[in-house]
C-alpha cells in the first residue's frame, strides 16, 4: 500500500511540474514550456487507461459510471470558471476580448473549442492574447479522447489477449497520429496540426500504451540501477526541451518532435510506476511538485484568464514580479475553487451531498448561459491592453 502511495505521489509530482512549465511558458519565461501540456496528455492517457483495463479485468467497464465520474471530476470547476470569466472581462477587459469570449463560450460548453479555432483560423501561436479560453483546447482534446478510448477499450479488452489487443490499437493509433502530424504540420500555419485531436492523440495513446500489460511486465523487469540512470536522462531530457525549444519556430517540433517527447514522458512514467525508488519518483514525490500537481487541473483552468485580465496591469513588477503576481492569484483562485466547488461535488462531501453538487453546478452553468445571452459587447471604459509579454 505504500508503495502505491509513493507511485500516487511521484505522478502528482509530474503534474505539478507540467502546469509549472505552462505558467511559465505563458508568462514568457520558458521557451518550450508548452511541452507541460504534452506531458499532462500521457499522464491522462495512462491514468485512464489503467483505470478502464483494471475494471475491464473484473468484468466488464461501465461507461455511464465512467463518464459520470469524468464529469464530476471535471465539469464543476471548467463550470465555476466560465462564469467568473466572462464576468471578469466584461469588469476588466477589452472589448475584443469580451466579444471573442462570448463567441467562444458555446464551443467550450460543447467541449470542442479547439476545432473551433482550428476552423475558425484563429492561429495558436499569434492570436491567443486575444482570447481568455484559448488554453481551453486541450481540454477540448481530453474529453473527446475520453468520449472515444473507453468505447474501443470496452471492446477490445474482453478476453484471455485483451490487453496486448489494447496495446496494439494504441500503438498503431499513436503512429497514425504522428504520420498526421508530419503531414499537417508542414503548412504555414500549424495550429490544426497543434490543437488537432487526431494530432494531439499521439501523446494520449503513447500513454495508454504503457498502461497495459505487455509493457507493465516488460517495465518491472528493468533492474531498479538501470532504471533509476534511465529515468534520470529522461527527466533531464524533458527539462532541456523545455528550456530549448522555440515553439513553432523548432524545425521538429512537428516532424517527430513532439513524439518523442511524448514517448520520453510515457517511459518515464511507466518506469517510476513500476520500478520502485528511483531519484526521479523521490523528487517528483517531494512536497512542493506534489502540492501543485494536486491543484494542477484548476489552476491550468484559471492562469490564462488571470494572466490576460491582470499581467498588462503591472509593467512596473517587471517580467518575474508580474509572473509572481499573477501565479499567486491564480493559486489563490485554484485553490479556492477546488476546496469550494470541485473536491465536493467530486466526493459528495459537505455541502454538494446527494445531488446537491451536480444541481449547484447545473445552476451555475444555467448562469453562465443567461450571462452568454444577455452580456453586452462592450465592456465599461474599454481601452487597450498591451498584451506583447504574453506568450
Amino acid at each position: 500500500m505504500s508503495e502505491r502511495r509513493t507511485h500516487i505521489a511521484a505522478l502528482d509530482g509530474l503534474r505539478g511540474f507540467a502546469v509549472a512549465a505552462v505558467l511559465l511558458f505563458h508568462a514568457g519565461l520558458l521557451r518550450g514550456g508548452f511541452l507541460g501540456v504534452d506531458l499532462f496528455f500521457v499522464l491522462s492517457g495512462f491514468l485512464i487507461t489503467g483505470l478502464l483495463l483494471g475494471e475491464a479485468g473484473r468484468g466488464r467497464i461501465a461507461l455511464a459510471a465512467f463518464w459520470g465520474r469524468r464529469a464530476r471530476r471535471l465539469l464543476p470547476a471548467l463550470v465555476c470558471v466560465v462564469v467568473v470569466t466572462v464576468s471578469a472581462t466584461w469588469a476588466w477587459g477589452t472589448s475584443t476580448q469580451l466579444r471573442f469570449a462570448l463567441d467562444d463560450v458555446p464551443w467550450v460548453g460543447a467541449q470542442a473549442v479547439n476545432w473551433h479555432y482550428i476552423t475558425e483560423q484563429i492561429g495558436y501561436w499569434n492570436a491567443s492574447d486575444t482570447r481568455v479560453f484559448a488554453h481551453l483546447w486541450s481540454i477540448g482534446v481530453e474529453w473527446q479522447f475520453y468520449l472515444a478510448w473507453p468505447l474501443v477499450v470496452a471492446v477490445a479488452a474482453r478476453g484471455r489477449y485483451g490487453e496486448r489487443i489494447v496495446a496494439l490499437l494504441a500503438g498503431a493509433g499513436a503512429l497514425v497520429s504522428l504520420v498526421l502530424t508530419v503531414s499537417l504540420g508542414a503548412a504555414v500555419d500549424t495550429t490544426r496540426a497543434y490543437e488537432g485531436t487526431d494530432t494531439r492523440a499521439a501523446a494520449l495513446l503513447l500513454g495508454a500504451l504503457v498502461a497495459t500489460a505487455p509493457v507493465r511486465d516488460l517495465a518491472r523487469q528493468v533492474p531498479r540501477r538501470a532504471a533509476d540512470l534511465v529515468c534520470l536522462v529522461l527527466a533531464c531530457t524533458l527539462a532541456v526541451s523545455w528550456a530549448m525549444t522555440e515553439g513553432e519556430k523548432a524545425p521538429l517540433l512537428f516532424r517527430g518532435g513532439l513524439f518523442l517527447h511524448s514517448l520520453a514522458a510515457a517511459v518515464l512514467i511507466v518506469l517510476i510506476v513500476h520500478v520502485p525508488g528511483t531519484r526521479v519518483a523521490r523528487i517528483a514525490g517531494s512536497r512542493l511538485p506534489r502540492r501543485l500537481g494536486d491543484v494542477s487541473y484548476s489552476l491550468y483552468l484559471w492562469h490564462w484568464p488571470v494572466y490576460l485580465l491582470l499581467l498588462p496591469r503591472l509593467p512596473g513588477f517587471g517580467a518575474w514580479g508580474g509572473a509572481a503576481v499573477a501565479i499567486g492569484v491564480s493559486l489563490v483562485a485554484a485553490e479556492a475553487a477546488k476546496r469550494l466547488v470541485e473536491d465536493p461535488v467530486r466526493f459528495r462531501a459537505g455541502w454538494a451531498r446527494g445531488r446537491r453538487g451536480p444541481v449547484a453546478v447545473a445552476a451555475l452553468g444555467l448562469i453562465g448561459v443567461v450571462l452568454w445571452v444577455a452580456m453586452p459587447v462592450s465592456v465599461p471604459g474599454a481601452g487597450t491592453v498591451d498584451v506583447s509579454q504574453l506568450r
